[in-house]
């Protein structure tokens, strides 16, 4: 693996890829070449192969990707081959509906503590049966249950001092979907998901018939790590 900085869009992009070769695993396909990867899957081919050697030589030439192995190093490289524990705070409509939620990978994402402060809420069981306790619990919840991930779904105001104390308890993962940008500490990952950013970009497009056909991804109005620390818009990966 190189030793240069690996930009989020390039493990974005690593996400879709495993998913791709997921898909072709289910399918019964064994091998297969960056080309007919990227015609299959309205991908860049170039881009894969730019990507994915960041970490090495996974190609075969005349061969193309052996399907299963080129997985299991997508696998190794995303950290999925360990559990993941997550605790969502906020027991609301989105709390509640993550926590609901079928499509996570169960073999690696685990949802097992939901908390909320409202009196009325706690003690009683999410969907999945999962019991929703007392956010001031929220540090010993999260030694208890050795929580590595925490997704936040409260109110803008809350926010930042429930990211304070998952922190404080070493929780150096979240995942943040109150509307408001949060300030980690050093060595802690916050991922935000403004559904309205998203929603508003939707908007601006339909107001412009002339952009029908352009994908627009929500990252693309935020800065990216590649921004902040060398002063450019994206990354080349």
């Amino acid at each position: 693996m190189k030793t240069e900085k690996i930009s989020e869009l390039t493990t974005n992009r690593l996400s879709v890829y495993l998913r791709c070769l997921n898909e072709l695993a289910a399918a019964g396909v064994e091998t297969i070449s960056s080309q007919a990867l990227a015609e299959q899957f309205n991908l860049n081919s170039a881009q894969i192969r730019k990507d994915l050697a960041y970490f090495g030589e996974f190609g075969v030439r005349g061969v193309g990707y052996y399907v299963n192995d080129l997985r299991e190093h997508l696998r190794q490289i995303l950290g999925l081959t360990r559990d993941h524990r997550i605790a969502i705070v906020g027991a609301g409509n989105l709390g509640l509906a993550l926590a609901n939620y079928q499509g996570f990978n169960l073999q690696t994402f685990q949802i097992v503590a939901l908390l909320d402060s409202d009196p009325g809420k706690i003690g009683s069981p999410a969907r999945t049966g999962l019991l929703i306790e007392d956010v001031q619990n929220l540090a010993e919840v999260i030694r208890r249950e050795e929580i590595s991930i925490v997704i936040i779904a409260v109110p803008a105001v809350a926010a930042e001092s429930v990211l304070d104390e998952a922190t404080a308890a070493g929780v150096k993962a979240v995942l943040n979907f109150a509307p408001v940008r949060l300030h980690p500490k050093p060595g802690v990952k916050v991922k935000n998901v403004d559904l309205t950013i998203s929603l508003e970009s939707l908007s601006y497009f339909l107001a412009r018939p002339s952009a029908t056909g352009v994908i627009v991804d929500y990252r693309d109005f935020l800065p990216t790590e590649d921004a902040t620390e060398n002063g450019q818009a994206q990354s080349a990966g």
